[in-house]
Order: structure tokens, then sequence, then C-alpha cells
């Protein structure tokens, strides 16, 4: 039984309107709280994969999502190519060796670092019941760059842009190579069960046009062609969050099968500019859901009847942030879950 989301991924533009919400297993839930005082840190947390599999699951049970998408994270890739990876209070994610101060032949690869979230995909799986799909993801290959070469977050990415100014050929041999690791991660989440992938490019507007069709379409187009080729029956969704008035190259020259929409985007500009046809996923304001009231609802409403001619998937433009009240979520899916064009 494919379900909403998986048949509006595939093209159907029916009466209702799927919802799922990127971030919706986290800490905003006091579930999620629970489990994650009971059992560490967050990595700890991605690695049990029972652990993993119920956080994945929390936010179906509580409010029916069209969707589940799994409980990871985007460098588990670097990680699985031989950068220790660690998560800090208070300060995010740190990668070592840095990239921009090692090359990419110091890694070597440890490809069993992933077998764990497979086996949190097929628990998943066998947790979620009919109707519902079960989402993969991973980061595209320019976001991930982006860390492994700074070992950290960044608010410009300036490190990582200026090491592609700067040295054409090892940048893309480190783009190639995450290319390669992203592929094999993703077929490997859809052989334990993903019905569909999300490809989460959180930086990609902060690069110039030529570097954007570099960096991020090129690369992106080659993951797209070889899950279509292994698996040519799920969608894959593009996010390149930031990429504004790129937006339709990258869909028409990735190939992927849905997009993505960060809350930038004015959803009546998207719904003109995108082919026509191709489903659309967003794209409210996170902070929006946090502030609730008659506001949500009304922007909700403005963005279900921008999309009403095409295939919709209703979510944030971002990831939902840990201060969002539950009965806003709730509000929010009551306002879909009513919506008819």
């Amino acid at each position: 039984m494919p379900g909403l989301l998986l048949d509006t991924l595939l093209g159907l533009n029916s009466g209702e309107r799927p919802v799922w919400l990127m971030r919706q297993a986290g800490r905003y839930l006091p579930e999620y709280r629970a489990l994650r005082a009971q059992k560490g840190g967050f990595l700890p947390l991605v690695y049990d994969s029972e652990a993993a599999a119920e956080i994945t699951l929390q936010p179906i049970r509580r409010f029916d999502f069209d969707g589940a998408i799994l409980f990871s994270d985007i460098l588990i890739v670097p990680y699985a190519m031989g950068q220790d990876l660690e998560f800090l209070v208070g300060e995010g994610p740190r990668l070592s060796p840095r990239l921009v101060d090692s090359t990419l032949a110091a890694l070597h690869g440890v490809p069993e670092r992933l077998t764990p979230i497979y086996e949190t995909v097929a628990r998943v799986k066998a947790g979620l019941g009919g109707g519902r799909t079960l989402l993969g993801f991973a980061g595209s290959p320019w976001t991930v760059a982006t860390y492994m070469v700074a070992g950290e977050g960044s608010r410009d990415q300036h490190e990582t842009r200026a090491l592609a100014y700067r040295d054409r050929q090892a940048f893309q041999a480190i783009i190639d190579a995450i290319v390669a690791v992203t592929i094999d991660y993703l077929i490997g989440q859809i052989d334990a069960g993903a019905e569909a992938v999300q490809l989460f490019d959180s930086w990609a507007g902060s690069l110039a046009p030529v570097e954007f069709e570099r960096w991020v379409i090129a690369p992106n187009a080659a993951i797209v062609s070889a899950l279509h080729a292994r698996a040519p029956d799920v969608p894959v969704i593009g996010f390149p969050k930031g990429a504004g008035e790129k937006l339709p190259a990258y869909a028409a020259e990735t190939a992927v099968d849905a997009i993505g929409l960060d809350e930038t985007i004015d959803p009546q500009w998207a719904a003109k500019a995108l082919p026509d046809g191709m489903p659309v996923q967003g794209n409210l304001d996170p902070l929006l859901l946090v502030a609730g009231g008659d506001e949500l609802d009304r922007q909700a409403r403005r963005i279900l009847d921008c999309f009403a001619a095409r295939p919709h998937v209703f979510n944030l433009g971002h990831g939902i942030g840990q201060t969002t009240p539950i009965e806003h979520v709730e509000q929010l899916i009551g306002v879909v879950r009513g919506w008819r064009p």
C-alpha cells in the first residue's frame, strides 16, 4: 500500500496533501528528550539502531504524519569515509582531520560505520505500518564537503569556497569521493526499506552561479542518475536550500523527482517557474510554526493554494525548531488535513 506521500512524490495530484516535517524526530518532543537523557549523546543514539528506530517512529505515533524520515545525520558519510566525528555540547559537530589541512588520501574508509544505519531503516520499516512512506536521506556533496574541509559548520563556508577556487582538482576529488559513497549509502537505505530519499544541500545558497553548477547541480545529477538506474521506482527529493532563482535549473538538470523549497521562496513564483507537473515540497517558515496563531493558518493555506495545480507535499522550509510548541504542530496538521483545492 504505497500511501499518499509516495503517490504524491511519484506525481499524483490528489485532493489531499501529505505532510511531514524536516527534523520531525527531535528535541521539541518530550519523548525524544526523555530517551536521549536515558541513552546519552547524539551519536550514540544514531548508532543504537533500536533507539534510533524508536525516535524515528515517535512523531508518527504522536501526529500521524504521512512519512517517517530516518533519524540520523548527514555527517555519517564523512564518518564512513574515515574522518573522526564527535558532537560537542553547545558547539555542534567536529570532523577531523580537516581537509583544509590534510588530503583526501589521508582518509581510510570505514564502510561498516554505515551498517547500523541500515539496521535502523529495517527496524522502522517493520514498525511503520501501511499507508506511510519511509524516507531515507543523505547530505548533498557540496554541503558534506563544507564540513569535511572546515571540520565544522560555518556561516559562509569560506574555507571550502576558497579551496574550491584555489585547487579545483583536489576539491573535485573530494566531491567525487562523496558522490560515490553517497550513492552506495542511499542504495543501502533503499535495500533496507526506504521508499523515497532526500538529498539535503543546506549550504547550496552560498555559491556563485558557476560554482553552483559545478558543485551543486553536477554532483547531485550524478547521484540521481545512479539511483534512477539502480532503484528506478524510488523517488528522489532534492532540497537545495538558498538556491533561489537557480531552482529551475537545479530541477531540470539534476532530474530529481521532487524539489524541496526553503522558506525564502515565494510559492506563487515557484508554482510558475518549476517544470510542469513536478512535485514540490515545502515551504512554511519554521519560525512561523513556533509563533503559531492566525498567521500560521493564513500562511499555510496560502502555500497550499499556490500549489493546488501540482503535486505538493506540505513541509517546512527547513528543520523544525527545538522550541516549537506541540500544539502548534497539531494546529498546522489540522489546517493541512482540512484543506481541499
